[in-house]
């Protein structure tokens, strides 16, 4: 499983190098809640030794992205609906500061980068059988394209650690084999992504004119979109259960 998710690193590293990789699997909902990390596969499948992916899984325990379950094993964290509507309405507010800024300091640059996601989450979307992992994780890319625009590096490390938590929360309904499920999923998880697009140009026309209220709101109706569906689809346990 991990050797299909990590790019091989040509050189001894760097637990730093190895860090990246594995928030980006987290941050772009590649993993799911529950799923173990085995230290010595993560370390053959990017050509390195333990120790640099021991530092770096110790560096995301620490940032609660990963815990040690039993027996010292290492594993994404499970995830309540409490917890995960608190961490909503965070990104909610700092997210949205972040399209303000944003606004006031966006550039060409910026604008190209951010129209060259949009782009390609179209174009996936539009595909006979659009990869709905590859869609997270442009996604992720494009929201993070604009907050990078807010010029608050300080900012953006604080939406990042959230992002941590959230990441394997996005596509784990569709990941997790519920036959329950799995047919209504498909089909509410391609309607959300229809509706994100939609988010992603009212949000992009909003940037362009500088229209900070009608960036943020369709900022706002874009996580509260995949909240929604999140919750209604049952996949977290109430906050008084055992997360199985």
């Amino acid at each position: 499983m991990i050797h299909e998710l990590v790019t091989p690193l040509q050189r001894q590293t760097l637990s730093a190098n190895v860090y990246e990789q594995l928030k980006d699997i987290l941050m772009s909902g590649k993993m799911m809640p529950g799923q173990q990390l085995s230290l010595r596969s993560t370390a053959d499948a990017l050509n390195v030794s333990v120790m640099p992916v021991r530092e770096a899984t110790q560096r995301l325990v620490a940032e609660n992205a990963l815990e040690i379950g039993p027996s010292r094993m290492i594993r994404v964290p499970m995830m309540t609906e409490s917890q995960f509507r608190e961490i909503t309405s965070i990104r909610i507010n700092l997210e949205g500061f972040a399209t303000e800024q944003a606004c006031k300091h966006i550039n060409e640059d910026y604008l190209a980068d951010i129209e060259t996601l949009d782009s390609a989450f179209d174009k996936e979307l539009n595909q006979e059988n659009p990869d709905s992992t590859k869609l997270i994780s442009i996604n992720k890319d494009l929201h993070f394209a604009i907050y990078k625009a807010s010029e608050m590096p300080m900012l953006l490390q604080l939406i990042e650690a959230l992002w941590l938590r959230i990441g394997p929360i996005l596509n784990y309904d569709l990941r997790s084999g519920s036959k329950r499920l799995e047919t209504r999923a498909i089909a509410d998880h391609h309607t959300r992504l229809v509706k994100t697009l939609s988010h992603h140009s009212k949000l992009i026309k909003a940037l362009k004119a500088r229209d900070v209220e009608a960036a943020k709101a369709a900022l706002h109706s874009d996580i509260e979109t995949a909240t929604e569906f999140i919750i209604f689809s049952g996949t977290l346990p109430a906050v008084d259960q055992t997360p199985p």
